[in-house]
């Protein structure tokens, strides 16, 4: 596609949680909690109106469907404010400083007060109906390979609960995510291309990195906006893949262009909506079909002039009327039927006709047809008459849901202005120099220099020191090289790669604080233990502390308990020459080249309490010796 002729503009929305001690408004854990909760309350939530009186569209939608909510609770873990019960607190400082440091690594300017406003969320995922938010900095920048991208505003946040099941009736919702601090960084619409966004995205990632910020699925996501000339701004919420975004804008500039086709194709067939409701219960009173034998009620709409439309495709698998589909289960049904994709799911082709001749259409109209009791059906069909008036107009403002295969779904209408109100509980907290100076004095280095940066200074691999900053392991790295002459390489690699083995072994490694692996090491650069040894101690010492059987951790002891305490070389010679007269055979026709089975049977006996390379010395001298 010719991106620049087609008008195409995006921009980009992350949110990231920030590693805080507490949450945003309240002193409670901001960690989730798997534990079976110990209450639920019910609450119902309502739209309210702005300083001017208004009240915001996509609040009023959610308002609609009438639902209730459910929210999770702990005894001890979840509190007051939480629960909206009770005020909340002064802003978290540990919070407002990192997002101030962020910021500045985004070369934006923070504002002199901060100010805290409402923001309406009526999907029920904050108890008190609307989302705190602070706005902390406004222009600033990032350099890209396409140019220069503008960073209009970073707000401070407070997370929504965590979503736990959800129907027609109502949805659940645990607390323990409620009030997790996290930024929220939005760029201009000044990108152009698909691969610009990506890369956007991925700066953006980088540099949050860079800082004290939450790990793992869930703690970051991304909202993507799109627009074309022809059609309307579109908000896809959670990007999580950074592959797939280029993917996604094109599918969705795809889906605007041919919503642009049907508003056309509207205009020259002078298409309309019937604005009535039938009941055809009577053309399905013998039917087959299972769906709708189960159904209470059945209710249709007409649509004139709109054949084959509903069933043109927007985007792969998903066609106009999948949109129509998904604004009607919205308010309680499974989904709608038209008669651009009859007869199918057991529905004939002559109740297709006698449906066409009791509502008097002719093959130039479509049928939408609803399965459920009578005032559901109702209502969800007013709602799809609604969305397929919008196709007058083209293509209408929206939050839709990324899909995993790059295609979305809708959501709600674009929220406007009148959903932002101030919070009256919280007082203005201003920004004084001292604190600027002492954040700004004290940066975070940014990633792609730490990596450099470890490369050079401790001659370790590209792909070491990458898995050391993705599993956020490089800053215990340089302490623990800092007080101990250990082999970088040696270190390194028990982050990366021992720590993932011992996890995926169900070994609560969790619990290993860094003084545990300082304690570890320093057996080994005392020669007291082996690389090898390394591994089996701190697995034990895992164990011992999901145990609860030590207070305090003698780590000799523990290596002695376990035999892993190193050997005399003398002991090590003789158990290896043992191995290698055992196997002389295999010596005597291999030569050499038996060096790796050899050491292969001789780590396993010393099972650690010897050094590698002291076994492998070993090894080929006692080889040696039987080939000369």
């Amino acid at each position: 596609m010719n991106w620049k002729e087609l008008g195409l503009k995006m921009g980009l929305e992350i949110h990231q949680q920030l590693n805080t001690k507490s949450k945003l408004f309240c002193s409670c854990s901001n960690e989730l909690s798997d534990k079976k909760f110990d209450k639920e309350i019910k609450r119902y939530l309502r739209p309210t109106q702005s300083e001017l009186g208004q009240i915001d569209r996509a609040a009023l939608q959610e308002s609609l469907r009438n639902l209730s909510f459910y929210y999770q609770i702990y005894d001890y873990e979840t509190c007051l404010v939480e629960s909206d019960d009770e005020p909340p607190h002064n802003l978290n400082e540990e919070a407002l400083d990192l997002s101030i440091a962020i910021a500045s690594l985004l070369n934006m300017s923070t504002v002199d007060e901060i100010h805290t406003m409402r923001k309406q969320v009526l999907d029920g995922s904050d108890t008190s109906g609307f989302q705190r938010t602070a706005l902390i900095a406004t222009d600033g920048y990032i350099d890209t390979d396409y140019g220069r991208i503008a960073i209009e505003n970073l707000c401070l946040e407070e997370d929504a609960g965590r979503r736990m099941a959800t129907n027609n009736e109502f949805t659940t919702f645990r607390l323990d995510r409620l009030g997790i601090p996290l930024v929220e960084i939005t760029t201009d619409p000044s990108i152009h291309d698909p691969y610009e966004v990506k890369e956007v995205a991925y700066i953006l990632g980088q540099i949050l990195r860079s800082t004290n910020v939450k790990r793992g699925l869930g703690t970051i996501r991304q909202d993507l906006n799109v627009s074309i000339s022809e059609g309307s701004r579109v908000e896809i919420k959670g990007v999580q893949d950074l592959d797939l975004i280029p993917k996604m804008v094109e599918l969705e500039v795809q889906r605007q262009l041919n919503l642009i086709k049907i508003k056309n194709e509207i205009e020259k067939r002078d298409a309309n909506v019937l604005n009535e409701i039938f009941n055809v219960d009577n053309v399905f009173k013998n039917t087959s079909s299972k769906i709708i034998s189960k159904a209470k009620s059945v209710m249709a709409i007409v649509l004139k002039g709109f054949h084959g439309l509903i069933g043109l495709e927007l985007q792969t698998n998903r066609r106009f009327g999948t949109e129509l589909s998904d604004h009607a289960k919205k308010h309680g049904v499974s989904g709608i039927f038209h008669t651009d994709e009859l007869p199918a799911y057991g529905i004939t082709e002559d109740e297709v006709l006698m449906l066409k001749k009791f509502l008097n259409i002719s093959n130039e109209d479509v049928i939408i047809f609803v399965a459920a009791d009578e005032d559901v059906a109702i209502f969800a069909l007013k709602e799809v008459m609604v969305r397929v008036k919008m196709a007058y107009d083209g293509v209408p403002e929206e939050t839709r849901k990324a899909l995993e295969d790059g295609t979305s779904e809708y959501m709600r209408p674009l929220p406007t202005a009148n959903r932002m109100y101030l919070e009256t509980d919280i007082p203005l907290l201003k920004i004084n120099k001292g604190k600027m100076a002492s954040i700004l004095n004290n940066l975070p280095e940014l990633i792609d220099e730490k990596k450099s940066r470890l490369i050079k200074e401790y001659k370790i691999s590209e792909d070491l020191t990458n898995q050391l900053i993705k599993k956020g392991f490089a800053d215990e790295f340089e302490e623990i090289l800092s007080e101990l002459e250990i082999d970088p390489i040696t270190v390194g690699s028990f982050y990366a790669y021992t720590l993932k083995e011992l996890k995926r072994d169900k070994i609560a490694t969790e619990l290993l604080t860094i003084n545990d692996i300082k304690s570890v090491f320093k057996l080994l650069k005392d020669e007291l233990i082996s690389k090898e040894g390394v591994n089996y101690l701190i697995k034990e010492v895992a164990i011992l502390k999901e145990k609860n059987e030590i207070v305090k951790i003698d780590y000799k002891k523990i290596s002695e308990k376990l035999n892993l305490l190193l050997l005399p070389e003398s002991d090590v010679r003789n158990i290896i020459t043992k191995i290698v007269d055992k196997n002389k055979n295999m010596v005597e026709e291999r030569k050499m080249a038996a060096i790796g089975p050899l050491m292969g049977m001789s780590m396993k006996e010393l099972k650690g309490k010897a050094d590698g390379k002291v076994v492998n010395k070993i090894v080929k001298e006692e080889i040696q010796k039987m080939i000369i």
